[in-house]
């Protein structure tokens, strides 16, 4: 039987809040939960909040020739390969989970999250990259470089695309909870900008990571390791 902290992060899958387009209180999306408290989007107060640079960089980035297609196009390559990456990471778990339900080696750890032995979570990630559906040009060397990396550093995946908020009025969702070479979990978000990493970049996501450890840790008690 699943334990308390496991059995809270299995909630997460599905976002408690509703989302608000409305625009009645706010020029921009909300979230809000049955008591009328609103949440922002994490990746939203982030850009709200960077310095004024980066802000005038991006105006001009936008207001230049062909920029909005760039942006489609940015987008749709994220979509692609995060999917990907989405279906190696539950169709791994499926797989593991069946076949560690059939030789009942589960093991509750102390973070309160159950995890079955590497080798079987490897097994079921090798044959879900195995019959994963070919990814579009466009976006296939990033679905290439992220199952690479999955199938070379996940040893537990504990959720895959689960919400949380914060009481601070934070919302956001994280790409996966997983174990990376036997340490975690960690909080994870994947990443296909085509840009430099910057510090300010880099920065910028460890604020995202470590708001989602937050959110997690105020929803189920379970402490990141990383990220």
């Amino acid at each position: 039987m699943a334990n308390e902290a496991q059995e809270k992060l299995s909630k997460l899958r599905k976002s408690s809040l509703v989302r608000d387009d409305s625009g009645t209180d706010f020029n921009w999306r909300v979230y809000r939960d049955n008591a009328g408290g609103v949440f922002h989007s994490v990746t939203h107060i982030l850009g709200a909040t960077a310095p004024d640079h980066q802000k005038q960089a991006l105006e001009r980035w936008l207001a230049r020739p062909g920029s909005e297609q760039d942006r489609e196009t940015a987008a749709t390559r994220g979509t692609l390969a995060h999917n990907h990456a989405e279906y190696i990471l539950k169709t791994g778990a499926q797989l593991a989970r069946k076949a560690a339900n059939k030789r009942n080696v589960w093991k509750t750890s102390k973070d309160g999250l159950e995890r079955c032995p590497g080798s079987i979570t490897a097994w079921g990630l090798e044959r879900a990259i195995q019959g994963a559906p070919r990814v579009p040009w466009s976006a296939a060397g990033y679905a290439r470089g992220l199952r690479g990396w999955i199938g070379k550093n996940v040893t537990a995946i504990h959720a895959v695309e689960f919400s949380i908020h914060h009481s601070a009025g934070f919302a956001g969702t994280c790409d996966a909870l997983l174990d990376i070479q036997g340490k975690g979990p960690m909080v994870i978000d994947w990443k296909t900008s085509q840009r430099e990493r910057s510090e300010e970049m880099l920065t910028n996501y460890i604020d995202q990571l470590g708001a989602y450890s937050l959110g997690l840790k105020s929803l189920t008690g379970i402490k990141a390791a990383g990220a």
